[in-house]
């Protein structure tokens, strides 16, 4: 059974750091990503990994506050969020794709065949 476990999220403040964490199981993933969705918005990419290569991309807006990275010791990815602003309040999404071309676009959605349930990160000013 493929599951994609999330932790990290909560309350902070603005200027703090958070670091989220993506535990994939069930099978071998092609590529790890993080997307995002704040209310009344539509879902988008903020970060992907890509598991062979350990290959990372970024979103335009998340390029120098965030990065992601792999803890191979927990089987983990993890999304460290820097400088946090209001702006980042969302529910934030690990996905991942098993398919042999899911890493060809590790920015669309369509690439990624299974979805955690999210965990909510929210920015006080």
């Amino acid at each position: 059974q493929v599951q994609l476990t999330e932790s990290g999220g909560g309350l902070v403040q603005t200027g703090d750091s958070l670091t989220l964490s993506c535990a994939p199981s069930g099978r071998t993933f092609v590529v790890v990503g993080w997307f995002r969705q704040a209310p009344g918005q539509e879902r988008e990419f903020v970060a992907a990994l890509k598991r062979r290569t350990g290959s990372t991309f970024y979103a335009d807006f998340a390029r120098g506050r965030f990065r992601v990275s792999r803890d191979n010791t927990k089987n983990t990815v993890l999304l460290t969020i820097d400088t946090l602003k209001p702006e980042d309040t969302a529910v934030y999404y690990c996905a991942a794709g098993a398919r042999s071309d899911s890493g060809a676009y590790p920015h669309a959605l369509a690439s990624y065949d299974y979805w955690g349930q999210g965990t909510q990160v929210t920015v006080s000013s």
